[in-house]
């Protein structure tokens, strides 16, 4: 049974266009020129419980937009969603006890105060009993390390551990859905791979059903096997994150170790030169061409090894992303 359901999904927004000027601002008075924003366009889809999905597209495709109708925080234009088998923007008090959202861009601990006493109010809200909280916390808190700093106003932790603490308000009250908005924006290498492996593992010990959006391509790779692409608010494709580069890659790259100390002055005849620190060169050349001009690369230049790979996922999506909707 699918945990979240969502059919012909729509948001729609009217913004009011101004031109520069006094004049301008007067006659906005009297007459206001709007525009439709479709920031989500009849999307769907659905993702079963246990399910850690990536939701990915580039900015002002309709991510945020599409987290928010299914926490309830908006209303949809036109459409039907289901979580849990609630409507989400009915707003039910026994909905909002079973998902969680955490935004990288808005925090929910209170700033002054030292992290534990939001965990105390957060307590209060969702009605956890003490010892059952007390447990909770404990485990967070030695999972993402942080134990030592929750009695620290919030203000004067660091961005990966603030981003830590928010993790842990937002999983004491048991969600079953948890919704993430780019979690680890602005974080170091450190805290994003301590991030990525808290929320593998605590994800898989759970079967927490994820829904994660994130710009951050290293993110995706190791925490999901299935992705959502959306694009001008359309979904552009879903199912296996592994098919992404299969699907809207029309490239492959050779990396090639010549002989001695020089590289050849013509590599740019079989493809594009994208990296060259000599002996080593990477070229990438037309997935279709690959067998023919390995082929001639062997048969002409001393090479001493050679491999061939997919280009990197990050490309392939900012391929797809920099289409129009009329070329998909």
């Amino acid at each position: 049974m699918a945990i979240i359901e969502v059919h012909q999904l729509a948001k729609h927004y009217q913004v009011f266009r101004k031109n520069a000027g006094w004049s301008a601002s007067i006659t906005g008075l009297f007459h206001r020129e709007y525009h439709t924003v479709r920031a989500v366009k009849e999307v769907g889809f659905q993702i079963e419980r246990g399910e850690m999905v990536a939701f990915l597209g580039p900015n002002g495709a309709g991510k945020t937009t599409t987290l928010k109708l299914l926490s309830g925080l908006i209303y949809p234009t036109s459409g039907t969603a289901t979580v849990l088998g609630y409507i989400p923007w009915q707003r039910c008090n026994a909905y909002r006890k079973r998902f969680a959202l955490v935004m990288g861009q808005k925090n929910q601990l209170w700033w002054d105060l030292p992290a534990q006493e939001s965990f105390i109010l957060h307590r209060e809200i969702y009605d956890i009993e003490p010892v059952p909280f007390q447990r909770r916390l404990d485990e967070l808190t030695d999972l993402l390390e942080v134990r030592q700093l929750i009695k620290q106003p919030v203000r004067e932790l660091s961005l990966g551990e603030r981003m830590r603490m928010e993790l842990i308000a937002s999983l004491l009250h048991s969600p079953e859905v948890l919704l993430l908005d780019e979690p680890t924006i602005g974080l170091d290498v450190v805290s994003q791979r301590k991030v990525q492996g808290f929320l593998r593992h605590y994800q898989a010990e759970q079967q927490m059903t994820v829904l994660l959006t994130s710009h951050y391509m290293k993110d995706v790779e190791a925490l999901c096997r299935r992705a959502i692409i959306i694009n001008e608010g359309e979904i552009k494709h879903d199912g296996p994150l592994a098919d992404i580069v299969d699907r809207f890659s029309s490239v492959k790259q050779i990396h090639l170790q010549f002989a001695g100390n020089e590289i050849p002055v013509d590599l740019e005849r079989y493809g594009k030169v994208i990296d060259q620190v000599p002996p080593r060169v990477k070229l990438e050349v037309p997935r279709q061409e690959l067998p023919t001009i390995l082929a001639a690369l062997l048969d002409r230049y001393a090479i001493e090894d050679v491999g061939v790979q997919e280009r990197p996922l990050e490309d392939a999506i900012a391929q797809l992303f920099s289409q129009k909707s009329s070329d998909q």
